[in-house]
């Protein structure tokens, strides 16, 4: 039982020390006129606008901005998880 308490602890340690370096990582996407950056935790930083844009640019500006930016997160995490050697037990 102390043997199971001691392995999610060491979990729990790691994704604490993976998700510290996520934070640090920064992802900028920009389409139509719009900027979004995310950190590595999928926390959306900032939001930015050009001037003179349409309602439909803005939307759809965002809309793909965000899906992208996110995807990179995605594939960011992945990247900083094999270099950490991912999580034991969960492979």
């Amino acid at each position: 039982m102390f043997n199971k308490l001691k392995q999610f602890k060491d979990l729990k340690t790691q994704a604490k020390v993976m998700q510290d370096a996520l934070a640090e990582e920064k992802v900028t996407e920009e389409k139509n006129g719009v900027t979004i950056t995310m950190n590595g935790n999928m926390e959306v930083l900032n939001v930015a606008i050009a001037s003179g844009q349409t309602k439909e640019a803005i939307e759809n500006g965002v809309k793909s901005c965000f899906n992208e930016a996110l995807k990179k997160t995605q594939r960011l995490m992945a990247k900083k998880m094999q270099e950490m050697g991912g999580f034991p037990g969960l492979n």
